[in-house]
């Protein structure tokens, strides 16, 4: 499979409805918030670890789609298969790089044909900087920013209870537990990314193949994640801008620029509780020339 040839940028907009998109473990798993505007937070890794999930979920391990960032898994023993791969060890690792020095390419290449996410979002592997063996640190092609929410949102705390007591003594005591959760009453969210052909032609060969999955992927990235903390969340729409070449037609904030996220005239006065209130508009106009625009979702 041969590189991609042009350069991308997307915008993906998706909704939480009653749940709580991202919690950030140093304020008690509370959604994320800009404390300055009051906008929801996603994060990047938050966005590529459902990314990394479905690839995982559809490709189940196909050769060329595992998954190197996984739970479970330490990464040195996925990097030890590269070890495997080109017949070497701690011992014999000095002696084969002399005589073989593009050993450290080989080794970057291999875990960039088998894993799907070094290819597509690049990896740091220096597990092995000990025993002089380094498979690489690969930029990837495709990267990710912060996903935001279009407006400020008021992050609510519910109070919840359970029958079930954990212990006998406890059980002497009270009939019910009790606990929290953090939700979102509802929020749209706006995140946006990158695609670079140059990258993928010199360093991971990302394929119009991988793409595809990508899309793929963003479409459905919370159709199998799934859960009572996440609650409603869907992606309502993927768009996306294709240069005509390699490098690029235009700056990548024109583009952005031209996606419009407003306040539909038939929404309901106060704040937004369906995508159903929001109208998204793509400037045509403002679109330069060499570069298309389509629209998924």
């Amino acid at each position: 499979m041969s590189a991609i040839q042009n350069r991308y940028e997307f915008v993906i907009l998706f909704d939480v409805e009653n749940g709580n998109p991202n919690g950030d473990p140093d304020a008690g798993n509370m959604p994320r918030i800009d404390p300055e505007t009051g906008l929801a937070l996603v994060t990047d890794v938050c966005l590529k670890r459902k990314i990394r999930n479905y690839v995982e979920t559809v490709k189940d391990n196909a050769p060329g789609y595992r998954i190197y960032i996984k739970d479970g898994v330490p990464l040195n023993r996925s990097d030890g298969e590269a070890y495997t791969a080109y017949q070497v060890d701690e011992k014999t690792i000095k002696n084969a790089k002399k005589k073989d020095p593009d050993l450290d390419r080989k080794l970057r290449d291999w875990m960039c044909e088998n894993f799907y996410d070094i290819r597509t979002f690049g990896a740091v592997m220096t597990t092995f900087v000990k025993a002089a063996l380094n498979c690489g640190q690969v930029r990837g092609p495709v990267q990710l920013g912060f996903a935001r929410s279009v407006e400020p949102v008021v992050p609510q705390e519910i109070t919840i209870t359970r029958v079930a007591i954990a212990t006998e003594a406890d059980a002497e005591k009270k009939s019910t537990e009790m606990g929290r959760k953090y939700i979102v009453p509802y929020g749209l969210y706006r995140a946006e990314g990158y695609v670079s052909a140059n990258l993928a032609r010199k360093t991971t060969g990302f394929s119009q193949e991988d793409l595809d999955l990508l899309w793929q992927a963003i479409l459905n990235l919370f159709e199998h994640d799934h859960s009572a903390a996440r609650g409603k969340m869907a992606v309502r729409e993927l768009i996306v801008f294709r240069h005509d070449s390699e490098l690029g037609n235009a700056p990548a904030y024109k583009l952005f620029d031209a996606v419009q996220v407003t306040q539909a005239a038939s929404s309901a006065p106060g704040p937004a509780r369906s995508f159903a209130d929001y109208q998204i508009t793509v400037e045509e106009g403002a679109i330069p020339a060499g570069v298309t625009c389509t629209r998924m979702g």
